[in-house]
């Protein structure tokens, strides 16, 4: 049986103040536990009879059998799955991220959670080990955020720093990418094997401040040139473009 105490700690990580407060997050659902639980320390996972241990994953500190309606008053979904577990954060320091011969992913106001855990799958699918945020970035360890990503936060370390700081402490060797609607189209740009490529807000594109800092814009082009179309691409769906361009011509 799960306590009051168990259960009111679980809903409070719903608000990033207690998150970091504790240094823990919640995660829902057979993927994604699965995936972490080889990763992060987990701290307590409550799980119904029906889901069992992936092989070789290391014991939660605590484990709690539940009833599907024990689990439903515990859950921060609309239809909890057979399991829910507490992991403990991890952190990554600026200065540990390596970005000589690697593409890096930067974030500068992405807001919205969704798109969030969506550009943390799209790191895991083309190989990005590290995405670096700005503080206003939307963060990574929102309930929705983590289920977004189906377990690709266990391969993908997340850094939240000052970006403009961190552009500029970076090597000369090192390529600064911004994207933009007045920037060069991708396929015919000049794409460097040492690469951060910093994609931006959802409605405000990247910050004027970030934008100085980085030598060339991007932009993907719509087709046929000079049709009416959409204002610009949803932030995941570019990030998507980008990767597989880079992959494709600089980075396989």
């Amino acid at each position: 049986m799960l306590s009051k105490n168990k259960i009111k700690l679980i809903r409070s990580l719903s608000a990033k103040k207690n998150r970091y407060e504790l240094a823990l997050f919640v995660a829902e659902g057979r993927k994604c536990v699965d995936e972490l639980l080889f990763a992060f320390d987990c701290e307590l996972l409550v799980r119904t009879a029906e889901y069992a241990l992936p092989q070789g994953a290391p014991a939660p500190k605590e484990m709690v059998v539940v009833t599907h309606d024990e689990l439903r008053q515990a859950s921060l979904l609309e239809a909890p799955q057979n399991v829910l577990a507490i992991f403990r954060m991890r952190t990554m320091a600026a200065s540990d991220v390596k970005t000589q011969g690697v593409l890096t992913l930067a974030l500068d106001g992405v807001q919205d959670a969704g798109n969030m855990g969506t550009i943390i799958r799209l790191a895991d699918w083309f190989g990005i080990e590290n995405v670096v945020c700005s503080a206003g970035t939307v963060d990574v360890y929102n309930p929705k955020c983590v289920q977004a990503t189906m377990g690709a936060l266990s391969r993908v370390n997340v850094c939240y720093t000052d970006l403009p700081e961190f552009l500029k402490s970076l090597s000369p060797d090192v390529e600064l990418y911004s994207t933009a609607l007045n920037g060069e189209s991708i396929y015919e740009s000049e794409l460097s094997g040492s690469a951060v490529v910093v994609m931006g807000n959802e409605g405000n594109g990247v910050s004027a401040e970030v934008m100085r800092l980085c030598g060339s814009r991007l932009l993907i082009p719509s087709y046929p040139v000079g049709r009416p179309t959409s204002e610009s691409l949803n932030v995941g769906v570019a990030t998507a473009i980008i990767c597989a361009e880079f992959r494709r011509r600089v980075l396989r």
